[in-house]
């Protein structure tokens, strides 16, 4: 199974404004692909200006044309990114402004997919649902069906006609708050909460937790 990222851009002017030292669009796609989102593909009126500011980040970048801006571009998207790689089996709704969440967020969200292949999958920080939202991509033609609607209008559309949902808490506050707030103004980052069961170090933590990440044996 393999996971997208649609990244949604109606502003180019915004998307190349600054967020903390980079471009917004780049700290997305950056996070995408340091997530595990693969393909990634930017949806713009014209994709031309954002180029340079992508350069050296695998993306593919994808003119909407005539659409209007909404639920249209988010399945135009998801046939760009099937087309670009055909085990594209989901993919994340990620508007540009979203530019302050965690790459550990695209994870979680691509490993969720794993095990629920058929459920739209919405993260949460402290109760509240944000973005980016995972979409299976067999949802693409109800999804063009609810145009003009917006992405998320389109998946609480699809929610009310019984599509099954799963709400993971993943403790990033980058889901819900967008560029408008400013990176330094963020509330902490609490991640993904720690599975029942997981092994709790008392002592070499930080040797365990290198191990326990390279696969090595904790010693």
């Amino acid at each position: 199974m393999t996971v997208a990222a649609i990244i949604l851009v109606p502003d180019n002017a915004a998307a190349l404004g600054n967020a903390d030292g980079e471009p917004a669009v780049r700290r997305v796609a950056h996070a995408a692909w340091s997530g595990g989102a693969l393909p990634i593909v930017i949806v713009a009126d014209e994709t031309a200006p954002l180029a340079e500011a992508l350069s050296g980040l695998p993306v593919t970048l994808h003119e909407a044309g005539s659409v209007a801006p909404g639920v249209a571009w988010l399945a135009s998207g998801l046939a760009a990114a099937t087309k670009a790689v055909t085990e594209t089996t989901a993919g994340l709704l990620w508007p540009f402004r979203y530019t302050w969440v965690d790459p550990e967020t695209v994870t979680s969200l691509v490993e969720a997919h794993g095990a629920t292949p058929t459920s739209i999958i919405r993260p949460s920080y402290a109760g509240a649902p944000g973005l980016p939202i995972l979409i299976p991509a067999a949802l693409a033609e109800r999804l063009a069906a609810l145009a003009p609607r917006h992405g998320v209008e389109a998946v609480d559309a699809l929610i009310a006609q019984g599509v099954p949902v799963r709400i993971l808490e993943l403790g990033d506050p980058g889901i819900v708050y967008d560029m408008a707030t400013p990176r330094a103004d963020l509330p902490e980052y609490q991640g993904p909460p720690q599975p029942e069961g997981a092994a709790v170090y008392e002592w070499n933590e930080e040797l365990a937790t290198h191990a326990e990440r390279s696969g090595e044996p904790a010693r």
